[in-house]
């Protein structure tokens, strides 16, 4: 098993259809002991989501936008864990008003919550977690991999999201710089649209998910976070132990056609609902 004996964070479950509690069970069954996030009211709801997991684990407070959470989780993991392995950044966050096609109209308040949220809180979660890896220990270090959507291009209605993702990339690029030479890597996963708690909130998914049914050459299934789960859990291994600075797309092959490929619809009946 590719995790055995490694000891995983994972944030931003909200329920069993949250990617995040994809990469869990994933992990779990690779062999890993993960423990999970969440805050305030969500929190209920992540616990019952922990429960459909094959190992209920426990379920830790952080809010990314409370600085003194972090400083208690860094305490809680010490003391529990005393390291960590690896860690799963699946948290983003943009008010209504930043998205749905009113990019002009946004406030600098909604913009700055976005960003705060999606972005910067990926390095305050290494900051937290950097006195807890494995620094460069036999065998890979230690690994933060995050969830991104393509932000290279403009999409219909992602808005600040977009630009926040366009910062998330960039912060993990700063991120493998300055923690590579501890030994940790940061990678992000760039996953096609997928039919989650989060994607309920994005005006206009329904036809994302039409752009990925026609033009992704492998077919592209909104209900399956299966094959993004694993791609993670290969990043948190120390298979991956080379590779930092990267975003991995994995979204059917989506990402490097130019048009609509011949017969993809056909190839793969993928629910668009």
């Amino acid at each position: 098993m590719i995790l055995e004996g490694k000891r995983i964070l994972v944030t931003g479950i909200v329920n069993r259809h949250s990617i995040a509690f994809a990469v869990a069970e994933q992990a779990q069954l690779a062999g890993a002991e993960v423990l999970l996030t969440s805050f305030g009211r969500v929190r209920r709801m992540t616990e019952r989501a922990a429960k459909r997991l094959p190992e209920t684990p426990e379920v830790l407070e952080l809010d990314v936008n409370r600085r003194e959470d972090f400083a208690a989780l860094r305490d809680e993991l010490r003391g529990r864990w005393g390291r960590v392995d690896g860690a799963v950044h699946a948290i983003a966050f943009a008010p209504p008003d930043a998205l749905g096609g009113e990019f002009l109209n946004t406030p600098r308040e909604s913009a700055t919550a976005a960003f705060e949220t999606s972005a910067f809180s990926l390095k305050a979660l290494a900051e937290a977690l950097m006195p807890l890896y494995a620094n460069g220990a036999e065998g890979g270090g230690g690994s933060l991999v995050g969830l991104d959507f393509d932000a290279s291009v403009a999409w219909p209605a992602y808005d600040w999201m977009g630009v926040s993702k366009a910062a998330l990339e960039a912060a993990a690029r700063y991120l493998a710089r300055d923690l590579g030479p501890h030994g940790v890597r940061v990678n992000l996963v760039s996953a096609g649209p997928l039919s989650t708690p989060a994607a309920s909130g994005i005006p206009g998914f329904a036809d994302l998910a039409e752009m990925w049914r026609a033009q992704a050459p492998l077919g592209w299934d909104v209900h399956d976070p299966a094959p993004v789960a694993a791609a993670i859990a290969f990043l948190l291994s120390d298979m991956a132990r080379g590779i930092s600075g990267e975003i991995l797309h994995v979204d059917g092959g989506f990402h490097a056609m130019g048009a609509p490929v011949r017969g993809a619809g056909e190839a793969a009946d993928v629910p668009t609902g």
